[in-house]
């Protein structure tokens, strides 16, 4: 029987694997983490929205559902090509198809201040690390005497204007105008600055002039301060400091400016595109090694001239796509080239608000809100999931109350 390896249990490896199992392979998938996690909710973990075990779902628990699958939770240190054994912490493992998926890391473009003292959402725990440090901010406001420092306390600086920074920033001031001004009446929460830092002229850069615009003008009759042709160059642990010189004095600042593949890239012997991304060739096989897919954020393709960008529904259609090829080869057919089929892109902004383009259409508002609730409930993995998530979702929309106001962990500053 021929094994499977599969680095990676994000939207591209799960993909792959649904597609691989019962089909008479031995299917190993490979994790440092025992869960899926469904990381474009994880914004609402640090903006006490959700708890974070209701966006992820153990790795195990599906497995066990897909006949000729098994777990391996290790760190995958390297791949040994020419021996086909994936090197672990734990060991080696050895393949005859191998699909890495290992995903993404944040870049923050060589700034070592900005990575030491910014917060970013790319694991479960940071999650619940982001939220503590922000209601923390608002219990050290209560007992700050001075008034310049409380307002620091209560400024929240994001950077990128995305889709992640655009959500976090709209979430996270409802939660203070909304939240947490009932919970702190003895400070003016009013007072509390929630800024935007966009290096370009534009939010959503993805998306139709009318839906950036529609995004601007929400963001801001919301509250929120947004910043183009800035730039984030330095930070300390009170105050983030732009290109121009420009000081911000906040405690909190968020960091949503760009992606790069995940350090394994580095070691498997292969010159990176920007970004630190594997070129793959038409099937999503490694040059000189047609048995190594790679798919996802680590995947450097071109297609219509343009690489593929570094989201979700690229890695799920590759990984279905890897898998399918797999199968196809060991039935001796040959597989077609990858093929992306752009569906559309969307984001959240606020309560009733959102923009989507998707087949040549554009939503906004209230439409565009309950289609995205809709596709993201159909994603999580787990029906308790999407029960616990709805549920949550909904007391929020009429009460305007969020549940998870919990600091979790106390930490000195």
């Amino acid at each position: 029987m021929k094994r499977v390896v599969i680095i990676g249990m994000g939207f591209g490896g799960i993909r792959a694997a649904r597609v691989l199992a019962g089909k008479g392979l031995d299917v190993v998938l490979v994790d440092r983490n025992n869960y899926h996690l469904f990381q474009p909710l994880l914004y609402q973990v640090g903006t006490a929205g959700l708890e974070q075990e209701s966006i992820a779902y153990p790795v195990r628990a599906m497995a066990r559902e897909w006949r000729g699958t098994r777990f391996h939770l290790a760190e995958v240190a390297g791949v040994d090509f020419p021996a086909r054994e994936v090197v672990t912490g734990n060991g080696r493992i050895p393949y005859d198809y191998l699909i890495i998926g290992a995903g993404s890391v944040t870049n923050y473009f060589g700034l070592e201040s900005v990575e030491r003292h910014a917060f970013d959402l790319k694991e479960l725990v940071d999650g619940e690390r982001l939220r503590n440090h922000i209601l923390t901010a608002f219990e050290r406001a209560v007992v700050e005497p001075d008034p310049a420092k409380r307002r620091a306390l209560m400024t929240f600086v994001i950077v990128g204007g995305g889709p992640t920074g655009v959500e976090f920033a709209g979430a996270l001031m409802e939660l203070v105008r909304y939240v947490l001004a009932k919970d702190y009446p003895e400070l003016s929460v009013q007072a509390a600055r929630v800024v935007l830092v966009e290096a370009f002229d534009r939010l959503l850069a993805a998306m139709p002039q009318e839906l950036q615009v529609y995004t601007l003008e929400k963001l801001r009759a919301m509250g929120v301060e947004v910043l183009f042709n800035a730039r984030v160059v330095d930070a300390e642990p009170e105050r983030v400091i732009l290109h121009d010189g420009a000081i911000i004095p906040a405690h909190t600042l968020f960091w949503s400016a760009g992606v790069k593949a995940a350090p394994l890239a580095a070691t498997l012997g292969v010159t990176p595109k920007p970004g630190g991304r594997i070129p793959v060739e038409p099937d999503l096989t490694l040059a000189g090694h047609p048995e190594v897919y790679v798919i996802g954020d680590m995947a450097h393709l071109e297609q219509d001239g343009a690489a593929l960008p570094m989201v979700a529904p690229v890695a799920m259609q590759m990984g279905t796509y890897a898998g399918e090829a797999i199968v196809a080869r060991e039935k001796g057919e040959t597989p077609k080239p990858f093929r992306y089929r752009d569906r559309g892109s969307m984001a959240t902004i606020g309560r009733s608000a959102a923009v989507a383009c998707a087949f040549g259409m554009k939503f906004r508002g209230f439409s565009a809100w309950l289609v995205w609730l809709l596709l993201h409930l159909y994603y999580l993995i787990g029906f308790r999931n999407r029960i616990v998530v709805m549920l949550n979702w909904i007391w929020y929309y009429w009460f305007h109350e969020r549940q998870v106001r919990l600091i979790t962990e106390r930490v000195e500053e």
